[in-house]
C-alpha cells in the first residue's frame, strides 16, 4: 500500500465533540479532507450550523448534533443520532472540555465538579456507549481523546491556576492507557492528543494575561500552535497509518513538556 493510501479515511465515519469551532473544528477538517463522514456536537446549534456549512464548502460530507456532553441524557441522544446518521461510528474524538481559573485554596466545588463532568464524566460516558454499541461489536474502532500538556505536568510558579482542568486532563492521559489495555483485543485502538496552547476561546483569557509573544519564547520553538498543527496527529491515530499505536499520548506543543 502506497504511504499516501495509508491516511485514506474514504468510508469511515467520524463523531466528533466540540467540533463546532477550534481544535475540534481543525481535527473534524483533517478527517473530513480524508474521506471520512462526520457528525459534529457542541451545546450551541448556531456554531454548528457555522461549522458544518464550513465543512460542506471544503466538500466534506457533515451533520450536526447538539448535546452538552455533561450530561448523561444528552450523550443517549447524540449516540443515537449519530448511529442512525452514520450507521456505525469508527472513529471517535472525545474534544469537549471546559476549565476554570482559581486558586486551589479557594476553587469553587461547583467549579470543580463542572469541569470534571464534562472532561472525565462525560468522556467516559461518551466513550463508553460508542464502544458498547458501535465499535466492540465491529471489532474496529480509533478512540482519540484530546488531552493537554496540562495533564502532564504543573503550573509553572506565577502563571496558571487551574488545579480542576490539570486533573481532569492528567485522568485523561491514563483513561486513555487502561482503556487502550482493555479495548486492544477488540481491534480498537485508544490514544489522546495534548495540546500545547492554541489561540482559542478556551486559552484566549490567558494569552490576554501573558502575552502570545511571552507565552512563545518559553517554548522551544518559538511558537504557539495554529491551524494546521493538530491535523497530522490526528490523522495518524484516526487512520490505518496508526493501526499498530495505541495507548499513547503524543504532546503537539512546540517541545513545551521537553523543557
Amino acid at each position: 500500500m502506497a504511504a499516501r493510501d495509508l491516511f485514506d479515511l474514504t468510508g469511515r465515519t467520524a463523531l466528533i465533540t466540540g467540533g463546532s469551532r477550534g481544535l475540534g473544528l481543525q481535527i473534524a477538517e483533517a478527517l473530513g479532507e480524508m474521506g471520512a463522514r462526520l457528525v459534529l456536537s457542541a451545546r450551541k446549534a448556531e456554531e454548528l450550523e457555522e461549522a458544518v456549512a464550513h465543512l460542506k464548502r471544503m466538500n466534506v460530507e457533515a451533520s450536526w448534533v447538539a448535546a452538552d456532553a455533561a450530561k448523561g441524557s444528552d450523550i443517549t441522544k447524540l449516540v443515537d443520532a449519530s448511529l442512525q446518521r452514520l450507521g456505525h461510528i469508527d472513529i471517535l474524538v472525545n474534544n469537549a472540555g471546559a476549565t476554570w481559573g482559581a486558586p486551589a485554596e479557594e476553587h469553587p466545588l461547583e467549579a470543580w465538579d463542572k469541569v470534571m463532568n464534562l472532561n472525565v464524566r462525560g468522556v467516559f460516558l461518551l466513550t463508553q456507549a460508542v464502544g458498547k454499541r458501535s465499535m466492540i461489536p465491529h471489532r474496529y474502532g480509533r478512540v482519540i481523546t484530546v488531552a493537554s500538556i496540562a495533564g502532564l505536568r504543573g503550573n509553572a510558579l506565577g502563571t496558571m491556576k487551574t488545579l480542576a482542568y490539570n486533573t481532569s486532563k492528567g485522568a485523561l492521559v491514563n483513561f486513555t492507557r487502561a482503556l487502550a489495555g482493555e479495548w486492544g483485543p477488540y481491534g480498537i485502538t485508544v490514544n489522546a492528543i495534548a495540546p500545547g496552547f492554541f489561540p482559542s476561546k478556551m486559552s484566549r483569557g490567558v494569552i490576554e494575561q501573558f502575552g502570545e509573544e511571552n507565552m512563545a519564547k518559553s517554548v522551544p520553538l518559538q511558537r504557539l500552535g495554529d491551524g494546521e498543527d493538530l491535523k497530522g496527529a490526528a490523522l495518524l491515530f484516526a487512520s490505518r497509518a496508526g493501526k499498530h499505536i495505541t495507548g499513547q499520548i503524543l504532546a503537539v506543543d512546540g517541545g513545551a513538556v521537553a523543557v
